[in-house]
């Protein structure tokens, strides 16, 4: 059975629960964490913690739902029947998030209200789909993945259309998305944000960093110890050659 990465993330957490337990030595918990990311099956994924505790409740590796996309699979993202192609919010507000499957045009109208359409687990109908956004005094969110290209291209009067978040190299592979439309007295933004398995794999790999760094420190203080003996045995050879060549001049 092929790992997710979730599931990547959930064996993650218990090496790093280990560690702070003192259950793993530091070398023990960067050569695991290094192999937890490669894992590409519950087989690789299962040995990793097959001698420590599970968590309350928890048994072996377990798969998630077939309907929840592999992040970064963009290829296995698009395509399928749209689950929603419009969104109206009046004195109120409207959310799409999940794993919702985006349809080649999104319209999306709020009126004294907000929206939020929410994309970095979604699917698409097509590579390029269009959201159009219109908003009279609120407001509309577009959450994307950093990886994600998007074109943002709406017109506003006393209002606007921005882009903020993460930045990111686009992924060729990914998707394209255009955000239009019109905003009067309100405003549209798109935010490039991370999921929460991306911020987990990130801190992972910072703990990571922070260990190797911890050992080279230690390495490095032990290093001028060493080098003081060898000086030291070093200086007696010149010291002992200088006596004897006094010595010799005095007799």
């Amino acid at each position: 059975m092929r790992a997710s990465d979730s599931e990547r993330e959930r064996i993650a957490e218990r090496l790093r629960e280990a560690v702070a337990e003192g259950r793993l030595t530091m070398e023990e918990f960067d050569e695991r964490l290094d192999a937890t990311y490669r894992a590409r099956t519950h087989g690789e994924l299962e040995p990793l913690v097959r001698d420590l505790p599970a968590p309350a409740g928890a048994g072996s590796v377990e798969p998630l739902p077939s309907s929840v996309p592999a992040v970064g699979g963009w290829q296995g993202r698009i395509g399928g029947t749209p689950t929603s192609r419009f969104g109206f919010a009046f004195w109120g507000g409207f959310g799409r998030k999940g794993t919702w499957t985006a349809p080649r045009r999104f319209t999306a109208v709020t009126l004294m209200g907000g929206g939020e359409l929410d994309l970095r687990d979604a699917r698409f109908e097509e590579r390029e789909i269009v959201i159009r956004c219109f908003t009279v005094m609120g407001g509309m969110s577009v959450i994307v993945p950093p990886e994600l290209t998007v074109d943002v291209t709406g017109a506003g009067f006393m209002g606007g259309f921005g882009e903020s978040g993460v930045d990111a190299e686009p992924d060729p592979a990914a998707p394209r998305v255009r955000v239009t439309g019109f905003a009067l007295m309100g405003g549209v933004g798109v935010v490039r944000k991370r999921t929460k398995a991306q911020k987990q794999r990130l801190k992972a790999e910072r703990e990571r960093e922070r260990a190797l760094e911890r050992e080279r420190r230690r390495a490095q203080k032990e290093l001028p110890a060493t080098e003081r003996d060898r000086s030291g045995g070093a200086e007696e050879t010149p010291g002992s050659a200088e006596g004897e060549s006094s010595g010799g001049e005095s007799s």
